[in-house]
């Protein structure tokens, strides 16, 4: 059975915090609690750099959640096509590391075009 559900957040720093409870609830919901604290950091990660690097002056971003075979996909939709990378970092640097977090607990994650603009930042993680 596949299972999809999605909601839109505003271009706000207390949008990251709402994100995370949705993700919380929803993964509740479905019974799928094995992997929850992976899958809320790697959305703070996500929805925080899609605040401040991927959307365009006020637009929000979207999360949505599928969970099919016992794999949940996150993916967080933003307004710009500029593709994030993970950077290395050093021990001074007060930012930098998500997407190095991101690929540390998921099981995969990539980024895709979004029409008509934007991309997609994705991240799976299987025994959800």
């Amino acid at each position: 059975m596949i299972e999809t559900v999605q909601r839109f957040f505003e271009s706000r720093p207390e949008s990251v915090g709402q994100a995370r409870e949705f993700v919380s609830m929803v993964l509740t919901g479905w019974g799928c609690t094995e992997r929850t604290d992976d899958i809320r950091l790697c959305l703070s990660e996500l929805a925080t750099n899609a605040l401040v690097h991927g959307t365009v002056a006020d637009h929000g971003f979207l999360v949505r959640l599928n969970a099919e075979d016992g794999v949940v996909r996150l993916e967080v939709h933003d307004s710009r096509r500029q593709r994030p990378e993970p950077r290395q970092t050093v021990d001074t640097d007060l930012s930098g590391r998500g997407l190095v977090l991101v690929a540390a607990l998921a099981d995969g994650w990539g980024v895709q075009d979004r029409a008509p603009l934007g991309k997609i930042v994705w991240s799976c993680f299987k025994g959800a």
